[in-house]
């Protein structure tokens, strides 16, 4: 039966950023679900609730909401940390096969759509004081276009993308601070910026718009 403490959701379960990030919330009290295709339901545990999901199949994001609401509860924070890419040479970025870029922009659109709207749906369920949080866990591909990842930055609440010091992009993003930054994001008790810009060590930093 659902409990009184908190449930997230995070949808797309690696281990870089998605199992860390499950990690810290357990720590924290939340009861945790995680989806990915990787999950063996099977492997479950009082913690941590599996659900096999391919996000390239959007009802598997309704489904995914639909087995959490009845095993746990209605998740009050939701992490998107899904993600498809089919990578084209930088002088050719229309190469990419079209039913490559179909599925992609699937898991990388129309899923996050599917969460966003199932997530708000149950926010209004939960009680006035409960947490409401949907996280996107983005790059830099939002304020800065690269040719060779053209697909991976069509479309991508909270948007967290993890940079250098410098305001550069941090190709080699750190799982556990991210973990960190979605846990700070929770437990806010005022709407911070939509684009959560962040740097190891420090956390928010406020790169300004044009900061690539």
């Amino acid at each position: 039966m659902p409990g009184i403490a908190p449930v997230v959701l995070i949808l797309g379960a690696g281990p870089r950023v998605g199992l860390p990030t499950a990690k810290a919330f357990a720590s924290k009290g939340y009861k945790v679900a995680v989806a990915a295709r990787s999950l063996n339901e099977a492997d479950s545990t009082d913690s941590q609730l599996n659900i096999k999901s391919d996000f390239a199949n959007p009802d598997d994001v309704f489904n995914a909401f639909v087995k959490v609401k009845r095993e746990l509860g209605i998740p009050s924070v939701v992490i998107y940390n899904a993600g498809a890419a089919t990578f084209s040479h930088p002088n050719d970025p229309f190469a990419i096969p079209l039913d490559a870029f179909k599925r992609d922009m699937t898991v990388n659109n129309t899923s996050v759509f599917v969460a966003a709207q199932q997530a708000v749906l149950g926010f209004a369920e939960l009680p006035a004081d409960a947490p409401r949080v949907f996280a996107f866990t983005g790059n830099i591909l939002n304020v800065r276009p690269l040719p060779q990842f053209l697909e991976s930055g069509a479309g991508k609440f909270y948007y967290v993308d993890e940079r250098k010091a410098d305001g550069s992009a941090a190709f080699k993003i750190d799982g556990e601070a991210h973990a960190k930054l979605f846990c700070e994001l929770a437990e806010a008790k005022t709407q911070g910026p939509w684009l959560q810009t962040f740097v190891k060590g420090v956390g928010y930093t406020d790169f300004g718009p044009y900061r690539l």
